[in-house]
């Protein structure tokens, strides 16, 4: 779906008649730099390592949002944990029993209300499992994006359009503008007030 809608193209600098092709390339041109399929809310599954010592894992997109009102971004939540390799045991109580009776690589469901999470930072806080060991691996399906697309989104779209046609390469009379090309003019196309704009929305962690 086009970041700009026709009844858009005035308010943002564009004229009436812009060909849609434009925006469309546009909008791909966005998602390409973002590094993610769309910034709109959409479904990812990751699976993340966590650093020894630490409870924290960091989502890749953001930010968290739910797909209805009143629900919770993290949709289902795996884990697991390995025998810890010397000099990173952890000091919990019971140790020797916990490592006894467990099954280290297995994985096991995590609760997702249970799990503490910054929306905008996309950090997760695990709990410990039940037999008082750290997770080393954790799988999470969540959803990220924007339910809403706003003005810096819009702005930025309008603007790559807008250096697409001053770029007397790109400034060329067809029905439609391939976005390979576009694509190839990204470094121009994408400016340092475009980058600005959609700096919050680049994956974290990608590439």
């Amino acid at each position: 779906m086009a970041y700009l809608l026709p009844q858009d193209y005035t308010n943002y600098g564009l004229p009436a008649g812009t060909s849609a092709d434009w925006v469309t390339s546009a909008t791909a041109l966005i998602n390409s730099y973002c590094r993610r399929p769309d910034i709109n809310i959409t479904q990812y599954t990751e699976r993340s390592r966590i650093v020894s010592g630490s409870q924290t894992v960091m989502m890749s997109y953001l930010p968290l949002a739910p797909l209805a009102p009143a629900t919770s971004p993290l949709i289902s939540m795996q884990g697991k944990y390995a025998w810890p390799r010397r000099g990173d045991l952890p000091v919990v109580p019971l140790l020797d029993a916990a490592l006894a009776f467990s099954l280290p690589g297995e994985w096991s469901a995590l609760d997702p209300t249970t799990v503490d999470f910054d929306p905008n930072t996309g950090i997760l806080t695990l709990p410990w499992n039940l037999m008082g060991l750290p997770y080393n691996e954790v799988e999470v399906t969540y959803t990220a994006g924007l339910a809403v697309i706003g003005d810096d989104i819009k702005t930025a779209c309008a603007q790559i359009v807008k250096n697409a046609q001053a770029q007397p390469s790109l400034n060329v009379q067809r029905s439609r503008v391939d976005t390979m090309w576009l694509q190839y003019f990204g470094t121009t196309l994408i400016d340092q007030t475009v980058q600005a704009l959609l700096r919050p929305y680049i994956a974290n962690r990608l590439g």
